[in-house]
Order: structure tokens, then sequence, then C-alpha cells
């Protein structure tokens, strides 16, 4: 059975991923974009339901 390692990494503005096998190489990656909401000048929100499906969807 081959083993890999599965890398998640969380930006402000998208989720990515990625596959790594036993001789480091990258076999797989994703990454997926997820809104930001401007509310007011200056501000800055974000859904955290849609991080965490975010997340999901690159796996």
């Amino acid at each position: 059975m081959t083993k890999y390692i599965l890398a998640l990494d969380q930006g402000t503005t998208s989720s990515r991923a990625l596959l790594i096998d036993r001789k480091q190489q990258i076999t797989a990656s994703a990454q997926k974009e997820f809104p930001q909401y401007y509310p007011q000048a200056a501000w800055v929100e974000q859904d955290p339901m849609e991080i965490f499906s975010s997340q999901f969807a690159v796996m």
C-alpha cells in the first residue's frame, strides 16, 4: 500500500491541499477560494462555515 501525507493550508482567501508521496513528490494539489465580506470601510469578515467547507472541498 502506498503511503501519502496530506498537507492542508488555510490562508486568508483560500484553502489549499497537497498530497505528497514517500519520495517527497507532490502527487496532487487543490485550491479553493472563499469570499470575503466588507460590511463597512476597513472591515473584512469571513463566514467560518465557508472556510470549513473549502477545507473539505480540497481533500
